[in-house]
């Protein structure tokens, strides 16, 4: 009885470990919307697309304001866009539920913020300066204010510990920077940004193409750019430099989308993207593959990653990528990361009987992925593959084998019960 005890324990940890619990998400509309006195702020999550940059934050704090308070917001008359830079100001990149506000070390705290994370705060101007006050207050003030705090901590909404914490502060956090005029994206120089941003390689290639006029005509009816990074493009230029004109084109053209993607879209799809080089027969297509919070891009050549994000915001998105996208239409496999040729061998090392040398020399070569090589109508092996985890709901991830032994561990152990 003692032994088939043991037995039964064993069997249930190793179904544990095979089929684990899926990670719940939080959703913050559907939070805020059991209160009614932040229907406005919660309105506003929506319409700055700010809500599904939450619900994609594994550990965040939202500071909501009743309606009353985004009332006095509104009355500034600010576009919609400089509304969305002062709600990030409220949405803290740490947890502080109500029981941590009051028991900060030394007593105060400095936060980042969404607004910092955007790259377009200045300095601290994206911090929150949180003290713990005596009589049980705690305050809240943008850190430009040099120590001033407007606002005070009034309640606790909701706690999912550790994941996000929404609580009610008093007012608004006034910050001159998040409420200065924030041109609409679509007149935003584009080249401008990316270059300010870890992309000036990128943006000056840019802006010596054809390709600089063709991001420009999209830019109102919807647009994607995906930007390498400083690093990325300095490492590929000598390709780049081998291309032909039309060719060059293509490339740069290949790294801008012409619909808006938000990153909330792009964490939520799978699936082939054409992109501002399709051109008819001209596939120049790549794959968005997600993983989590990790999004990445995937030609037949390349895999590269979204490191961040420099606007966000209908009718522009633009992200910062760790390599350059290179299509299969210009390059074959064997060009993306070349390993470096091998040391010449010794004049004795090539002593090799003429048949050994005959057969080396018809080995067969490893085959180059090319066009020809993929279903003009179909998505690439890599997609294929890739999507097998995807059929899941992204919520349950292990191997078909490793099912099946742990099935059959199972069966073992009772049989020798």
């Amino acid at each position: 009885m003692q032994l088939r005890s043991v037995a039964v324990a064993a069997v249930v940890i190793l179904s544990l470990s095979l089929f684990p619990p899926p990670i719940s998400a939080h959703n913050i509309t559907h939070i805020l919307a059991k209160h009614p006195e932040f229907s406005t702020f919660n309105h506003y999550l929506t319409l700055t697309h700010l809500a599904p940059e939450i619900n994609n934050r594994e550990t965040i704090t939202v500071c909501a304001v009743d309606n009353a308070g985004m009332n006095q917001l509104l009355s500034k008359h600010l576009s919609i866009h400089t509304i969305k830079n002062v709600i990030s100001l409220h949405i803290l990149l740490d947890y502080f539920g109500a029981k941590k506000l009051h028991q900060i070390t030394n007593g105060t705290a400095l936060a980042a913020t969404m607004f910092q994370a955007t790259g377009s705060a200045p300095g601290s101007t994206g911090f929150v300066n949180i003290t713990d006050l005596k009589g049980g207050k705690v305050g809240f003030g943008p850190a430009e204010n040099h120590g001033n705090l407007p606002a005070m901590f009034v309640k606790g909404v909701e706690e999912i510990p550790y994941n996000i914490s929404v609580i009610q502060i008093s007012t608004m956090l006034p910050s001159a920077v998040a409420e200065a005029p924030t041109p609409e994206p679509s007149h935003m120089n584009l080249t401008s940004l990316m270059s300010a941003h870890g992309c000036k390689v990128f943006a000056e290639t840019l802006l010596k193409s054809p390709a600089e006029k063709t991001f420009e005509d999209n830019a109102d009816g919807g647009l994607t750019i995906f930007c390498p990074g400083d690093d990325a493009m300095k490492n590929f230029m000598t390709k780049f430099k081998n291309l032909t004109d039309d060719g060059k084109q293509s490339l740069l053209e290949y790294h801008g989308v012409p619909v808006y993607q938000s990153m909330a879209t792009l964490k939520s799809n799978n699936g082939v993207m054409n992109t501002l080089a399709t051109d008819g027969a001209k596939k120049y297509d790549f794959i968005v593959q997600n993983d989590g919070n990790v999004v990445t891009l995937k030609t037949k050549i390349v895999t590269a990653k979204i490191t961040g994000t420099l606007v966000d915001e209908q009718p522009v998105a633009i992200f910062t990528i760790d390599k350059v996208l290179m299509p299969k239409e210009l390059f074959k496999a064997a060009e993306a990361d070349a390993p470096a040729p091998a040391p010449a061998a010794a004049p004795e090392a090539d002593a090799e009987s003429p048949k050994s040398a005959k057969k080396k020399k018809h080995k067969a070569p490893v085959a180059a992925d090319t066009p020809a090589d993929s279903p003009a109508d179909g998505p690439t092996d890599d997609f294929a593959d890739s999507t097998a985890d995807d059929d899941n709901g992204g919520g349950f991830r292990y191997s078909g084998g490793t099912v099946v032994a742990g099935v059959l561990s199972m069966w073992f152990l009772f049989l020798l019960l």
